[in-house]
């Protein structure tokens, strides 16, 4: 962790910490992705990066969404668009992940109750990473760099 050490504290629009994710950012409703509103970024975040996973998994930490490089400000908008690179969001780059190079929202099978959890990482720099980059590379690449990472979680079936 960075010099300020302090927990990314963020909101994350339409999802409650502990709660339901609601269906329009899930895999059986439009899977688009929410919007993040950030409370106590610090003053040395250059970059943002974003992963979303599902914590009931059989894979451990399975990544339904990684995204980086995410210039700082206190608002990420909601339903960014499926591509390597997002000039409309300063080049910002999605990843490897189970929506690939897209946000894939929660789609547990038939029947079971996953748990998912964002994560927001606040970097001081932008990391030069490839778009085929999965989220193990990511954070070992981050390494170093965070300042700042917060998390919510949330349920859907």
């Amino acid at each position: 962790m960075g010099d300020n050490n302090t927990i990314l504290k963020f909101e994350c629009l339409g999802i409650e910490n502990g709660g339901i994710f609601p269906p329009e950012h899930t895999g059986r409703g439009e899977d688009s992705s929410p919007e993040f509103i950030i409370h106590n970024l610090s003053e040395q975040c250059n970059t943002l990066a974003i992963t979303l996973e599902d914590l009931s998994h059989p894979i451990k930490g399975f990544t339904h969404w990684l995204i980086w490089n995410i210039p700082a400000a206190k608002t990420v908008p909601g339903a960014i668009p499926a591509s390597k690179i997002l000039p409309s969001l300063g080049n910002a780059k999605q990843g490897v992940a189970y929506g690939i190079h897209r946000y894939a929202g929660p789609k547990p099978p038939k029947g079971k109750t996953h748990t998912y959890r964002f994560t927001l990482y606040a970097l001081d720099c932008s990391l030069e990473l490839k778009v085929n980059t999965k989220k193990r590379s990511f954070l070992k690449k981050a390494e170093g760099h965070i300042l700042q990472t917060g998390s919510i979680t949330a349920k859907f079936e």
